[in-house]
């Protein structure tokens, strides 16, 4: 656990193929079921200060406690993603914490000195915020707020991946987040 944010819940993987990431994943792995978006509706997104309309398609999945983001971006919206593939490279980019108190945990960090890179939010009370810490690859943190339905669509991935056979719809949709 870190001493500074808690445990880690998720690590994110940047992909040129994310069908083809899914299948690896799933069947050498056995890590599933992936619960896919083609087209994340990511709002108020927001790199460098500048506002964007990024399409980045995402899978999600556990392995036990911790969740796997595979992350495919589909236009040249400015991103962390597409840094971290503009510098030749792939593969985990960031690992995130989650939290119930956003505001209070990133007014925390601000006051330590981490400097926001990238932010934006995905369903009600579902915001994140990305850091400019990536002093080793891998190493960018995000902090995810997990106290609407984003938080509730992430339990019920962990809980489908506990009685998951290895083999059946290894690829899912996302749940409608209105819905849940």
């Amino acid at each position: 656990m870190s001493r500074h944010f808690g445990e880690i819940r998720q690590l994110g993987y940047v992909v040129h193929d994310i069908e083809a990431a899914m299948d690896y994943w799933s069947k050498t792995l056995g890590v599933g079921p992936w619960y896919y978006n083609p087209k994340v509706p990511i709002v108020n997104y927001r790199y460098d200060g500048q506002s964007y309309e990024p399409h980045n398609s995402v899978a999600l999945a556990n392995s036990g406690f911790v969740q796997v983001e595979l992350i495919q971006t589909r236009n040249d919206v400015p991103s962390m993603y597409r840094d971290f593939l503009q510098a030749g490279r792939t593969g985990l980019q960031h690992v995130a914490y989650w939290t119930e108190s956003y505001d209070a945990d990133v007014e925390r960090l601000l006051e330590q000195g981490f400097k926001p890179k990238m932010s934006g939010e995905v369903g009600a009370r579902g915001r994140f915020i990305y850091f400019d810490t990536e002093y080793h690859p891998g190493t960018v943190i995000e902090l995810s707020e997990v106290a609407g339905p984003k938080g509730r669509m992430f339990d019920l991935i962990r809980e489908t991946s506990k009685t998951w056979d290895g083999a059946t719809d290894p690829v899912r949709p996302f749940p409608d987040l209105s819905k849940l």
